[in-house]
């Protein structure tokens, strides 16, 4: 290991090439270049190899870093594709839009001024090498179970747990109201973080594993919940979230204020080739236009940066701290920057301008108090400090929240949190109903893909011990 390892001292980090900001301006493609094999080997030998790995700590998945690592850096790609795809569904998705600054290297033991190994850029290079070399193989079971489970949501969590399932060999039903599967992959994450051809060519390998898809299916209107449930032996609900949280304050109703994730979607799905009329009338399109973005998450980081590439005249984020207590993603924040996108930190929009659409929105300076109870500080307005920002457009990137689904799924028997997320015993993921099982954002609120993925493989191996339990034999006692 001393001849390959502990390298960090004498090899700086590097990420892979990144396209230069006027170029990657023009179009949605991805920003970051392919590692080359020598480049990811080497990246790979900075690892330490300590002995309480921080970064598997750190990740939601547990994923075994300091392993696959060491094996890129001796060149053994293939056992380190096993390796991490053994603890990670989806290893090339996460590679390209874990916020890895905030969570495996984000905790790598690696002190500042060497700074920390590049871990996502070689997750990801490790199994596009896979895909391109035919390592990656649809998950067949060995053997088949009469037993079925619907799963309703396409996106992370419901296809973690769907091919967790199906390797059981559990057969599988995955419903979803969109016409391709992926949920906020395809029609939330632009291109420019996750090509959509990516989230595909998993789906065909789902497909090919014998998973069944019912798409543009929406249970309580489509498929009503109760002949789901009559379906199969067991449903996992992993609708995630996607109500926009809204802020009010005058003129908050006028043409040109828009929610994230509809702006988003329209963007996607015109890059899709889909006929998308909002887009196509100008409504959702932020060509010409100056463009205000209120929030700090990373569906911000997407908004603006989506608008850039849309050619915005101008893209302003307002955000009511400051930079180092943003939520998203360091490194998206600087990507953004580098591309033109302005912050105006400290800032919070008190009324929006306009007669029949919004042509501004006025704003009022904060700052930062003491700590609250969750430890994060207080933000409080400065008297007199308003100003006006111009604006066309106006996105909304304020966060999301759960659905009624007990009304949704005209099943009142769906017990919900005081959050809105759906009640489940958190031991075994089911519901107040037999058999019912829910996972991911709809239960842990919006968070991130990595998390999802956790949750539904966790939610899946609940399934399995329940149906699994049901399926034993009754001993009968001799007489």
């Amino acid at each position: 290991m001393a001849e390959r390892m502990l390298k960090f001292v004498t090899v700086p980090q590097q990420m892979p090439a990144k396209r230069a900001a006027a170029e990657r301006r023009q179009d949605f493609d991805e920003i970051y270049r392919e590692f080359a094999d020598a480049e990811a080997a080497r990246q790979a030998s900075r690892c330490s190899q300590c002995g309480v790995p921080f970064c598997s700590v750190h990740c939601p998945l547990s994923n075994n870093i300091p392993d696959w690592l060491k094996l890129t850096a001796e060149g053994r790609l293939e056992e380190a594709y096993e390796v991490s795809s053994a603890t990670n569904t989806f290893p090339e998705i996460c590679g390209r839009i874990c916020p890895q600054d905030r969570l495996c290297e984000g905790n790598c033991v690696i002190e500042k001024g060497f700074e920390s190994v590049t871990i996502g850029a070689v997750e990801k290079y490790i199994t596009d090498t896979a895909f391109e070399r035919g390592w990656v193989k649809p998950g067949r079971p060995r053997e088949e179970r009469p037993e079925s489970v619907g799963i309703v949501g396409a996106g992370p969590g419901g296809l973690a747990a769907a091919e967790w399932l199906r390797r059981r060999g559990y057969q599988v039903t995955v419903y979803d109201t969109y016409d391709r599967p992926g949920g906020l992959l395809i029609y939330g994450i632009p291109n420019f973080k996750l090509e959509k051809e990516v989230v595909l060519r998993r789906w065909k390998l789902l497909e090919e594993a014998g998973i069944r898809f019912e798409l543009g299916c929406r249970v309580g209107e489509t498929l009503s919940f109760a002949d789901l449930r009559a379906r199969h032996d067991a449903v996992l609900i992993a609708t995630g979230v996607y109500k926009a949280r809204d802020i009010g304050g005058p003129g908050s109703g006028l043409p040109g204020i828009v929610p994230a994730l509809s702006y988003l979607i329209a963007s996607n799905r015109h890059s899709l080739g889909d006929d998308v009329p909002d887009f196509a009338s100008g409504a959702l399109d932020a060509r010409g236009k100056d463009v205000v973005v209120i929030g700090g998450g990373d569906t911000a980081m997407d908004c603006v940066r989506t608008a850039i590439r849309q050619g915005a005249k101008s893209v302003k984020c307002l955000y009511r701290r400051d930079q180092a207590n943003m939520p998203g993603s360091m490194r998206e924040v600087k990507n953004a920057q580098e591309e033109g996108v302005e912050f105006v930190w400290l800032s919070a929009p008190e009324a929006f301008l306009g007669d029949s659409a919004v042509t501004g929105v006025r704003a009022v300076r904060m700052h930062l108090g003491l700590p609250d109870a969750s430890g994060r500080q207080s933000v409080d307005p400065m008297p007199g400090s308003h100003f006006t920002v111009p604006a066309d457009l106006v996105v909304k990137a304020l966060g999301f929240d759960p659905e009624d689904l007990p009304k949704l799924f005209d099943e009142p028997g769906l017990e919900v949190s005081r959050w809105g997320t759906v009640k489940v015993n958190h031991r075994t993921f089911m519901t107040e109903l037999p058999g019912v099982f829910a996972a991911g954002d709809i239960v842990r609120g919006a968070s991130l893909v990595v998390w999802a993925i956790r949750d539904g493989r966790d939610a899946a191996a609940q399934i399995d011990s329940y149906i699994c339990s049901k399926a034993a034999p009754v001993a009968v006692a001799a007489e």
